[in-house]
């Protein structure tokens, strides 16, 4: 089979600049007219690349090291379309590049993968993945490209480039830069080390970059509030409509123990009443739910206070619209409403939706809701 000769350019994209101010650097394969090119993942300042010789002019390690590597490349090049020739092969500047870069597949880069992986993730979302999970993964691939063009002077690395070095490098990027608190920063290494943890599997890299990085998440101390601070809301009268709804679904929240997309989600299929004639929750936490886990069903008793909480909304509008058991409006808007309800009740305290349910331990309704799911 007659091969055309076959030319290796390396050349610089003057036009796309990356933040840190230099060119990145292209190999091209033209092979009887016909081309192929892929980014080599490194860069140079313009004033040190030589066009003509396809490399830096420059005579600092960087430079050094840049040249090295445009010479193994193309050495590469070169001996594997002489192995293809005496294999008799179809050689294509496509094969030339993969073969050089890859086995028979594209160069796998961390960034790139990544954003294949959130893709992919996105198909099942509240399905394999909630919506949240998702977005912490968005959040780690919006620091990874700040991060790694310090480290490595370079947009993107392979998963052989990654190093315990720079897992430290960025987790201090995190928590300086980026102003993260330690278990955000957890979190976000969490799913980073989930991408490692696949490139490892599929043999993308040799060496796990996470050996001897600790995950200790630090305690926190939740917000709770005392029995009293509780009656104080629950007995103020709010002339503001919006505030009475919110401090109602706030109330009907630390009485049950729900969560507030359970509260949320609640609807009148979720409400049984036994034979004693007492009304009773049933229903499986949202959050399980979206991870299909076993045992998510809730039993969980309706007392007074509840229960009047869902006679007064039986009828409302909105409800009935949307088969609901309460008009519960956004987290956002909860959320900020019960600052305005905190400080006119004189509670010292910032209330949230996940507030409602802790209570003080001296004098907790859930434990008493539990205690009589054994009745």
């Amino acid at each position: 089979m007659k091969q055309g000769t076959m030319n290796i350019l390396f050349f610089v994209l003057k036009t796309k600049l990356l933040k840190n101010g230099e060119a990145p650097i292209l190999m091209r394969v033209t092979i009887n007219g016909q081309y192929e090119e892929a980014r080599i993942q490194r860069s140079v300042p313009l004033k040190y690349w030589n066009a003509t010789k396809g490399c830096s002019n420059g005579k600092n390690r960087a430079s050094i090291e840049l040249n090295n590597f445009i010479a193994e490349l193309n050495t590469k090049a070169l001996e594997t379309y002489k192995r293809l020739i005496l294999e008799q092969a179809f050689i294509t500047p496509k094969l030339i590049l993969q073969c050089v870069f890859g086995k028979n597949e594209d160069l796998r880069t961390v960034l790139r993968t990544m954003k294949e992986e959130i893709a992919a993730m996105e198909k099942v979302v509240n399905i394999d993945y909630a919506p949240v999970t998702i977005n912490r993964y968005k959040n780690v691939l919006k620091k990874l490209p700040q991060a790694i063009p310090s480290f490595y002077q370079k947009e993107d690395i392979t998963f052989y480039e990654l190093s315990p070095e720079f897992i430290k490098a960025f987790d201090i990027y995190l928590k300086t830069d980026a102003q993260l608190c330690r278990n955000t920063v957890v979190r976000y290494m969490k799913c980073f080390k989930r991408i490692t943890n696949m490139a490892l599997a599929k043999e993308w890299m040799r060496k796990d970059p996470f050996y001897g990085y600790k995950m200790a998440q630090d305690e926190t101390d939740p917000v709770f509030l005392t029995y009293n601070e509780l009656q104080i809301i629950m007995n103020k009268d709010f002339e503001i409509p919006r505030l009475a709804l919110v401090r109602d679904i706030f109330v009907f929240a630390c009485w049950t123990g729900l969560a507030f997309a359970d509260v949320f989600t609640l609807s009148p299929e979720n409400l049984e009443q036994d034979n004693n004639g007492d009304w009773w929750i049933r229903k499986g936490r949202v959050k399980l739910e979206h991870r299909r886990k076993d045992s998510s069903i809730s039993n969980i008793p309706l007392l007074p206070v509840p229960l009047a909480i869902l006679k007064k909304y039986e009828n409302n509008p909105i409800c009935i619209k949307n088969n609901k058991c309460l008009p519960v409006l956004s987290n956002q808007k909860m959320n900020s409403y019960l600052k305005e309800i905190a400080d006119l009740c004189n509670v010292k305290k910032n209330l949230t939706t996940h507030a409602a349910r802790h209570l003080n331990s001296s004098y907790s309704l859930k434990t008493r809701n539990l205690q009589r799911l054994s009745t």
